[in-house]
């Protein structure tokens, strides 16, 4: 329950005015101003959700196409009775209503991100077959169109032409000789809806015809002439029909509205919660409000909260700069108890809080950050300034008085209440006694509760008692000036005598006054003053550590960006290394497959001197990779152990030939010479045993032919290599390799392996008794 002073007081109603502005009907301005808050938490985050999509719609430029309208409802109820003909005018102010309809309907239609707008709204219509002939026999200042039916079109075309001869016959006739002497001027005119000309009274025996009227002076005779009489009854009876044609199109039209009078009745009120909900999104828009979070505790957080009037005042130019507050209860105290000077801000803070609580249960975005939190509660209680009633002969503290004491009633565990000057208007001993005994009730209830005073024995009370906290509204010292801010956890100071000397009051007041405080009270503010820049050092000290913390995070943050670049380089090495020696190895292949070529061929021992070179050149090339060191002639000394790259293991050095650039070393018992290239620092590494070489007779024969059938590609490649070059070491002219059918692509793998390879002359399909597709024979170069 919300008590109506609570939404007063709060100007609550103030705020459903400004939403009122956005709305498009008196209907939907009506349903904004009887907002309450809601009891359920899925209606409140339902409407957000609305009210959330609506905004989306805004921002993506396509907002809900809306438009002013008027309330049908007094329509509908004039044609419920069977029969009831409304009059164009009426019928007309259904077109807007019905445009809207139409016009959401088309847009909710396509989509599928608004799912709550269209669980809503999804339903309308817009009734297209009563707008279309609606917007065709009708203009907008309720005349029938000529296009409202084929018959009406085509009565009044006649009434026109006939209308245009009975006026070309008229002048004419006022143009003749013998009949423009009788008249009194040559216009023609209408009198009693009758084609007339103007005759002088004393000649309107002359001219054949009736007389319709006659002038104010008497002294004109307005008289239709004998030979359009027919025509004009013509006339007459083409108006007649046209009026009975109206009729039964106004019938017709009043009978298709009466058929859907309650489902557009129906359409009608969703349309209104739908300018309802557009008008709080727009509002929403025009502060930068956003949806907080309802909670499921009876915890109430503000964070950055704003006091919406102040912002509207302050969007309009009107009003200062509006000091965001930030503002938590309900988790360890239950009762927060603000003090500081007058004018500082305590009760618009206690007014901001129990506004946008109001704001946040009706659904209604909040001027806030949105991690701010409202209980879901079942009272708001107030009692804010000065309830004074001559009438009721109430002064300021019995009116406060009367307030509590229905407050106490009504007070329970889901309840918030603000109490503003608590104690006040009355001796200050007595109503602070009064004061701490009504929080202390107010907690024992269960409620939440926030408090203004001045009353310093209050203050001591608070410090002492559990779940209760103070809370204070700064002050500027030097300047005498508030800061609105709320500092929570110390008490304030009213700060009067400062205040009084600011505004003119004299020096020996202000010190006179100053000398008759207490003593107690005096050593009671400058404690408060001690307080206050102790946690001033300390707040200095936090935001110098929040600095070093921002400042730490940023080299951490470029730290693991260079890291980030170090381990980027590293692959790109790596994969530099890879294609380098993949290169270094395909060009060996093709020059070892070429050298041993020559050995099958020349058996010379040149080509084992170019196999040497390919190796030296080879190690030389991966050194250059890996960047192993090698030593310097001068680093190399008799008697020192390094380590030969081309036997792989260490060797002692006997003597060195810096003429020559080359070392001879023992190593594995045997004496050798290399060149100082093939040096690098020792490695521990030992010559592994030797194993004695199997004699010529031993070796096994090569076959002619290689089977690789069930064999993948890479497999199979891997065999073929050195199944070609001990063929072509042991003279094997031809050759058979056997990969089968199947899908071919090992047929097709062996023979582009085979292709331009340096031991190969040719190579053909065998024949049938050879395996035909399945198998290639190879002719060794």
């Amino acid at each position: 329950m919300v008590r109506q002073e609570a939404v007063r007081t709060l100007e609550f109603d103030r705020i459903l005015q400004e939403i009122s502005r956005w709305c498009h009907s008196g209907a939907s301005r009506d349903a904004v101003l009887h907002i309450l808050p809601l009891a359920e938490r899925e209606g409140i985050e339902r409407r957000f959700g609305m009210v959330e999509e609506i905004r989306r719609l805004t921002v993506q430029g396509v907002p809900l196409r809306l438009s002013a309208y008027e309330d049908i409802t007094p329509v509908l109820e004039k044609l419920r009775p069977e029969g009831a003909v409304l009059a164009p005018p009426e019928l007309v102010s259904c077109l807007p209503l019905l445009r809207v309809l139409a016009a959401i309907a088309r847009q909710m239609g396509p989509r599928d991100d608004i799912p709550l707008l269209k669980e809503l709204a999804g339903s309308i219509t817009g009734f297209p077959d009563i707008l279309e002939p609606l917007e065709r026999s009708l203009d907008s200042e309720g005349n029938i169109l000529d296009t409202a039916s084929r018959l009406l079109f085509d009565l009044r075309s006649r009434k026109r032409a006939l209308t245009a001869r009975i006026r070309k016959r008229l002048e004419e006739i006022v143009r003749e000789r013998d009949i423009s002497i009788f008249l009194q001027d040559d216009f023609v005119t209408q009198r009693g809806g009758r084609w007339v000309i103007p005759v002088r009274m004393d000649s309107k025996g002359q001219v054949a015809g009736v007389v319709h009227d006659v002038s104010n002076s008497g002294e004109t005779a307005f008289l239709e002439p004998l030979e359009i009489i027919g025509l004009a009854n013509e006339l007459e009876n083409l108006s007649a029909e046209e009026k009975v044609e109206e009729i039964r199109i106004l019938r017709e039209i009043c009978g298709w509205i009466r058929e859907e009078a309650d489902e557009l009745a129906a359409q009608q009120a969703v349309l209104v919660r739908l300018d309802l909900l557009n008008a709080v999104a727009s509002f929403a828009d025009s502060l930068d409000a956003r949806v907080p979070e309802i909670g499921r505790s009876r915890a109430l957080r503000l964070v950055g909260a704003r006091h919406p009037i102040l912002l509207l005042l302050e969007r309009q130019g009107n009003g200062r700069e509006t000091v965001p507050l930030d503002l938590s209860l309900g988790e360890d105290d239950a009762v927060m108890v603000i003090t500081g000077p007058n004018a500082g801000g305590k009760t618009i803070a206690l007014k901001t809080a129990g506004l946008l609580l109001l704001m946040a249960l009706s659904g209604i975005p909040v001027p806030a950050g949105e991690t701010s939190v409202f209980p879901l509660i079942d009272g708001l209680l107030a009692d804010i300034g000065d309830e004074q009633s001559i009438e009721s002969s109430l002064s300021t503290f019995s009116a406060h008085v009367a307030n509590i004491s229905a407050i106490l009633r009504t007070a329970g565990g889901r309840s918030v209440v603000l109490l503003d000057e608590l104690g006040t208007g009355t001796e200050p001993v007595q109503g602070a006694a009064l004061a701490c005994s009504v929080l202390q009730e107010l907690q024992e209830k269960g409620a939440l509760v926030i408090a203004t005073t001045h009353l310093t024995d209050i203050v001591g009370f608070v410090h002492k008692r559990d779940a209760m906290v103070n809370a204070s509204m700064e002050f500027d010292r030097e300047t005498l000036t508030p800061l609105y801010r709320l500092k929570k956890g110390e008490p304030g100071q009213s700060h009067a005598l400062e205040i009084a000397r600011r505004y003119g009051l004299p020096d020996e007041v202000i010190e006179r006054s100053r000398s008759m405080l207490g003593r107690m009270e005096t050593e009671f503010h400058s404690l408060l003053d001690e307080l206050k820049g102790q946690r001033m050092k300390y707040e200095e000290t936090l935001a110098e550590l929040e600095r070093r913390g921002r400042i730490l995070a940023g080299e951490e943050q470029r730290l693991e960006e260079r890291r980030a670049g170090w381990e980027r380089e590293r692959r790109e090495s790596l994969e530099k290394a890879f294609r380098e020696s993949k290169d270094i190895v395909s060009g060996v292949k093709r020059e070892l497959n070429a050298i041993l070529e020559e050995a099958r061929r020349e058996r010379s021992r040149d080509s084992m001197k170019k196999l040497a070179a390919v190796e030296e050149r080879v190690e030389e090339r991966l050194r250059e990779m890996v960047g192993e060191p090698s030593l310097a002639m001068d680093q190399v000394r008799e008697g020192d152990t390094v380590f030969v790259r081309s036997i792989g293991f260490d060797g002692v050095v006997v003597k060195p030939d810096p003429r020559s650039g080359r070392v001879r070393l023992l190593a594995a018992g045997k004496e050798l010479e290399v060149p100082v290239s093939d040096l690098a620092p020792r490695r521990g590494a030992a010559p592994k045993p030797s194993r004695k070489p199997r004699r010529k007779e031993e070796r096994e024969e090569v076959p002619h032919q290689l089977h690789l059938i069930g064999l993948r590609v890479d497999d199979a490649l891997k065999k073929l290599e050195p199944f070609l070059n001990h063929a072509s070491l042991d003279g094997i002219r031809e050759v058979r390799i056997v990969h089968g059918k199947g899908t071919g692509a090992l047929m097709r793998a062996v023979r582009e392996h085979l292709e331009g390879h340096p031991l190969v002359e040719s190579f053909r399909e065998g024949e049938p008794f050879e395996g035909g597709t399945g198998a290639t024979v190879v002719k060794i170069r």
